[in-house]
């Protein structure tokens, strides 16, 4: 993993982020709803990036081998997120999903002075369940039929972990 470091998205990483998807395209199939083609596009990707969401790339060289994303963003009372994430077939293991998660928290508190990140993960995925608890996430509960999935309403496990318990700020 030494290679390997985390880095923000940029829009120029359109292509890379295309090339990654297509390559763990089986791979992620069962974790990810249905795609059309143009998902795994350059157009398609860079529409993506510009979607208002913040990402994070693990990056090995040029190479997209992992992605972080905190999207709902909702500042005021609430100053929360939701967190998502994947990591390529062939970087599996080596932690970079913990690091990835343990960035957006930083991330998260530091610069977006948010107060929790909420996750969701299959009932059965239980690494990334691993990779939640051991970055300080808490079970909340379980949802039935979260998510449309591979072709179905699943349910998933909820997670969150509270980053601080300061108030927000006052306008």
């Amino acid at each position: 993993m030494a290679t390997v470091r985390i880095r923000p998205a940029a829009p120029t990483d359109a292509p890379a982020l295309a090339a990654a998807l297509l390559r763990n395209r089986a791979y992620m199939r069962p974790f990810e709803p249905h795609r059309t083609e143009a998902y795994y596009t350059d157009e398609g990707q860079a529409a993506r990036l510009g979607d208002g969401g913040r990402r994070w790339f693990a990056v090995d060289g040029e190479r997209i081998v992992g992605s972080a994303i905190l999207s709902g963003i909702v500042l005021g009372p609430f100053r929360s997120g939701s967190l998502g994430y994947w990591i390529d077939q062939e970087y599996a293991g080596r932690g970079l999903a913990t690091a990835l998660t343990e960035e957006v928290c930083r991330a998260a508190r530091e610069e977006l002075g948010l107060h929790r990140i909420e996750a969701g993960t299959l009932l059965y995925n239980h690494a990334s369940q691993r990779v939640l608890a051991k970055c300080g996430f808490e079970r909340i509960g379980t949802a039935p039929r979260y998510l449309h999935i591979d072709g179905e309403w699943r349910d998933h496990h909820l997670f969150q972990r509270v980053l601080h318990d300061d108030g927000p700020p006052v306008v």
